[in-house]
């Protein structure tokens, strides 16, 4: 079956037992896509909320992410969709996500708020991204669903090759770039090794060769 909340027609995924007589209790089943916060990052108050939300409107149920990168709150029934949805938007300050043939929820991973490798502001462009098509993410107007992915850098903490349509993924386009006098501070034991790790035992000299140059898995070096 097909189900919804007014002025939306993503978001939520309608779900129907067959046999309403035999099980009553999951005689509707429908689940919610949320939009998640940038970077999914919450805070303990945000969550008690919306456990609490989903205890009293729905089956208590949840998937912290699905693939698409949504919070999913999963069964409820036909008669709780507008309640939910009054109290997400409202109270929350939360959106629904994506759902059908639509722009699934764009999701990115926390790239320069937390990580040393994110080439480029993932949260940022995610962001931007998802206001600009923001009525595509709600009105489907595509013949399949279509969605957009934001990784930092190779390493491709939220898979978006695997998982996305149009892959946003950070790479160098420089030249490597060496502080010298750092390495000479490292080489000569000014800078702990490891963050000092190691400190107090007797590792012989720094062998750069050996420690860096002949470990790199590609001999660029």
């Amino acid at each position: 079956g097909i189900v919804g909340v007014f002025g939306y027609c993503g978001g939520v995924i309608g779900r129907y037992c067959d046999q309403p007589e035999m099980f009553p209790g999951v005689a509707h089943f429908h689940t919610i896509r949320v939009n998640q916060p940038g970077g999914k990052y919450y805070n303990t108050e945000f969550l008690k909320k919306l456990c609490d939300l989903w205890d009293k409107r729905g089956s208590g149920l949840t998937n912290m992410h699905g693939s698409t990168g949504d919070i999913i709150l999963l069964g409820t029934y036909t008669h709780q969709l507008e309640e939910v949805f009054y109290e997400l938007t409202h109270d929350f300050n939360q959106d629904l996500g994506g759902s059908g043939s639509n722009l699934r929820t764009p999701s990115d991973c926390l790239g320069k708020s937390r990580c040393e490798y994110a080439c480029y502001d993932t949260m940022a462009l995610c962001y931007d991204l998802t206001n600009e098509y923001q009525d595509f993410l709600h009105r489907p107007a595509f013949p399949y669903k279509f969605k957009f992915k934001f990784d930092g850098c190779p390493n491709c903490c939220v898979a978006s090759i695997a998982r996305s349509d149009m892959s946003f993924i950070g790479t160098w386009r420089d030249d490597i770039r060496i502080d010298q006098k750092t390495v000479q501070a490292y080489v000569g034991g000014e800078v702990p090794a490891n963050a000092g790790a190691f400190k107090g035992r007797d590792w012989g000299a720094f062998d750069i060769n050996a420690e860096v140059i002949d470990l790199c898995p590609t001999k660029c070096m």
